[in-house]
C-alpha cells in the first residue's frame, strides 16, 4: 500500500499542473512552458534521484552499463521532455479538467499494451476491471465536457493529450525494463531527470521564457518544476519499483481526478451532470485498483527479478 501511495501522492502533484498553467502570466506558451519545467525540474530530480541512489548502490550495486540500458535511460527524459508540451498544448485548447482527463486516460490503456507487448505478461482480471471502469469514466468526463458546452475538445487538442499519454506510458514502461533488469529507481530517476533537463536546455534558445522574470512565472516555473517534476517523479518510480507499470499508469488517473477538481474550484470551470457522473466512475475505478493492490500484497514481498504485482505469465 505503501507504494499505491507514493504513486497517488505524485498524481495529485501532476494534477496541479494544468491549474499552475492557467494562472501564470500572459505570454507563455505550451513548449516555453515546458521547457522551464524541465529545465528546473529535470535538474532538481537528478540531483534528488543520483544522491538517494547513492545510498543504495552501496548494498546493491547497479548492473554494468549496457547500451540498452543508456539507450531506455534515453528514452525516459526524451519522452518526459516530449510529454510537456503535448500536455500543455491539450489543456490550452480543451480546458484543464477535459485536456488532463484524455491524457491520463489514454495512457494506461498504451501502457498495458506495451508491457503485454514486451513480456507477453497479462494485467490481473483486477487491474482490467479497474481500468475499464476508469477509462470508462474518462470517455464519460471528456464526452461531457463543460455546462452549457459541446462537450469534448477540439482535434488538435484531443491529439496533443493523447501524445502526452502516449509518452507517459512508453517511459513508465521504459523505466520499468530498468528495474526489472537491476538498476537502483533512484538511479533511474535521476537519469530520467538529467536527460530531459539535456534536451529543455538544448530547446532553450529557441523559445521565448521572458515571463519567467514576472513574479507569477517565476513561481509557476519553480512549482511545476520541484514539485510537479523533482519531487512528484521521486515518488513515482519509487512506487513503480513495486508496482507494473500498467498498474501504476492507472494510479495516475488520480491526476484527472485532482485536475478536475481544482478546475471547477480554483479555475471556476464547470462540468456537465454527465461529466460528474464520470468523475465518480474514475474515483471508483481508483479504489478497485489500490483494494486489488493491497490484496495483492498480502500475498508476500516481491523479490526484484519475479513478476510484478498485477501481473500473470501470459
Amino acid at each position: 500500500m505503501l507504494a499505491v501511495l507514493a504513486v497517488l501522492a505524485a498524481a495529485v502533484l501532476f494534477g496541479t499542473t494544468g491549474t499552475s498553467q492557467a494562472l501564470g502570466p500572459e505570454g507563455t506558451t505550451p513548449l516555453s512552458i515546458g521547457v522551464m519545467r524541465l529545465v528546473v525540474g529535470g535538474t532538481v530530480l537528478a540531483a534528488i534521484g543520483f544522491t538517494l541512489a547513492r545510498r543504495r548502490v552501496r548494498r546493491r550495486p547497479n548492473p554494468l552499463p549496457t547500451r540498452r540500458a543508456i539507450a531506455l535511460m534515453a528514452v525516459t527524459g526524451i519522452c518526459l521532455a516530449a510529454y510537456q508540451p503535448l500536455f500543455f498544448l491539450g489543456t490550452a485548447r480543451g480546458g484543464v479538467a477535459v485536456g488532463t482527463v484524455i491524457a491520463l486516460g489514454s495512457a494506461p490503456v498504451i501502457a498495458g499494451l506495451l508491457e503485454w507487448a514486451l513480456t507477453r505478461r497479462l494485467p490481473s482480471a483486477t487491474w482490467l476491471f479497474a481500468t475499464i471502469l476508469a477509462t470508462a469514466g474518462v470517455v464519460v468526463l471528456g464526452v461531457g465536457g463543460a455546462a452549457g458546452g459541446s462537450g469534448g475538445t477540439d482535434p488538435l487538442g484531443i491529439l496533443g493529450s493523447v501524445g502526452a499519454g502516449a509518452s507517459f506510458a512508453v517511459f513508465a514502461n521504459a523505466q520499468r525494463r530498468l528495474m526489472d533488469a537491476g538498476w537502483d529507481p533512484f538511479t533511474v530517476a535521476g537519469a530520467m531527470g538529467a536527460w530531459s533537463a539535456g534536451v529543455a536546455v538544448l530547446a532553450l534558445p529557441f523559445v521565448d521564457v521572458s515571463w519567467v522574470t514576472d513574479p507569477g512565472g517565476l513561481t509557476m516555473t519553480l512549482w511545476l518544476g520541484i514539485a510537479t517534476i523533482a519531487i512528484a517523479y521521486t515518488l513515482f518510480t519509487w512506487g513503480l519499483e513495486r508496482l507494473t507499470a500498467a498498474t501504476a499508469a492507472t494510479l495516475t488517473l488520480a491526476e484527472p481526478l485532482t485536475a478536475s477538481v481544482l478546475g471547477i474550484a480554483v479555475l471556476g470551470e464547470r462540468l456537465s451532470p454527465l461529466a460528474i457522473g464520470g468523475l465518480v466512475i474514475l474515483a471508483g475505478g481508483l479504489v478497485l485498483l489500490a483494494w486489488g493492490a493491497r490484496r495483492g500484497s498480502r500475498q508476500g514481498p516481491r523479490q526484484p527479478h519475479d513478476p510484478a504485482p498485477f501481473a500473470i505469465e501470459g
